[in-house]
């Protein structure tokens, strides 16, 4: 039920254009994926998602775990079904918040336990449980369940987090049984070479429908985010996607898709739009600011968003000065087209082969204008 299609090559980087089909149709790489961690892409409907371009989105393992459980989402026919998107989806597995959770919780080779930040109840969470709840959710990609290591973290205890991932995806894919879900490992290894090369073999040596690197956007310089892609992307199996976790700024994203890179997921457009900032041409603009307030013109003229091709400036800068719910749909809208937009006009220069590194197609004297 999986198959990945490389369809194009850049002629100067490891840059590619691909097809990743799942159950619930194909995803066109590379793409951004929206984040929609408790069944929702937060303050936007399942349509109006489908109007951004997104083709596949993101739950989270833990938090549906914690709310409502997985075996009301199981009743109501799957994630799919209960969120009222037809389109393909992947769960994490939760391993992100032994990271971002770190006061809630203890970590053994066993699993870990959470303290559930609802209401102090401990909750376990160990490799064969991370699995079972995202077969009963029913996404089309599970992620295998990781331990993903702090910034800064000494070597030795990067060299533990990495073991222990590996030894939980033997387990992860000794659990798994759902032909109609693909699952994806982790590469770990933090910010060292050595680690991530092991890692990379390991993880690789599965043969598992899809791989993700993970580990990144954690507090380290974003030079190291591009050294580990540069490095670790080519010790990856050709024929299967490659997942780039918690990445969403263009020039990282570009970057990226320069060392071979095909998926992409971040909060960061929405959580951008629920503050009142919109990306344009990538810069970040405060939509509260004064110099919008008699501003009648779209905020993007290229964008197809709903808020660009049906309102102003202006009237965003009144919405969000105002803390007009409407005013954070309607930027978390751009911000997500935006992405998806780039994504694709990445996947179109790499096609008309004028893709480059520094890839900008909204300035005029790019190659990739066009594109845009």
């Amino acid at each position: 039920m999986f198959d990945f299609q490389i369809n194009a090559h850049c002629s100067h980087t490891r840059a590619r254009v691909g097809c990743f089909r799942t159950p619930h149709g194909s995803v066109n790489t590379p793409r951004f994926m929206p984040v929609g961690t408790l069944a929702t892409v937060k303050g936007i409907t399942a349509t109006q998602l489908a109007d951004t371009g997104a083709q596949m989105v993101l739950a989270n393992t833990y938090h549906l775990h914690l709310q409502p459980g997985e075996g009301i989402v199981a009743d109501a026919g799957g994630l799919h079904r209960f969120m009222g998107w037809d389109r393909p989806l992947l769960t994490d597995s939760g391993g992100f918040q032994i990271f971002s959770l770190a006061d809630l919780n203890r970590i053994d080779d066993h699993g870990v336990v959470f303290r559930n930040p609802r209401n102090g109840s401990q909750i376990e969470l160990t490799p064969e449980r991370a699995i079972e709840i995202q077969m009963a959710l029913g996404a089309d990609v599970a992620m295998a369940f990781d331990q993903c290591p702090p910034y800064p973290a000494s070597e030795s205890d990067v060299e533990a987090a990495c073991k222990r991932t590996h030894a939980w995806l033997e387990r992860c894919s000794n659990t798994h049984q759902h032909a109609n879900q693909a699952l994806f490992g982790i590469v770990q290894g933090g910010c060292f070479p050595h680690l991530r090369e092991q890692s990379a073999q390991i993880v690789a040596s599965f043969d598992l429908p899809g791989i993700a690197i993970g580990g990144v956007s954690v507090g380290e310089p974003v030079e190291d985010i591009h050294r580990i892609v540069r490095q670790v992307s080519p010790l990856l199996p050709q024929d299967r996607p490659r997942y780039l976790m918690g990445i969403g700024t263009l020039r990282e994203i570009a970057i990226a898709v320069a060392s071979g890179i095909d998926l992409f997921d971040c909060v960061l457009p929405t959580r951008l739009g629920r503050h009142g900032t919109a990306l344009v041409a990538g810069e970040r603009w405060n939509l509260r600011n004064a110099r919008f307030r008699e501003d009648h013109t779209p905020l993007d003229q290229s964008c197809t968003c709903t808020a660009c091709r049906h309102h102003s400036r202006a009237y965003l800068h009144h919405l969000i000065r105002n803390e007009e719910l409407l005013g954070l749909t309607l930027l978390s809208l751009h911000n997500l087209t935006q992405l998806i937009r780039f994504t694709s006009a990445i996947s179109q220069a790499i096609q008309d082969d004028c893709f480059s590194e520094d890839f900008a197609p909204w300035q005029p004297d790019s190659a990739a204008h066009h594109t845009w």
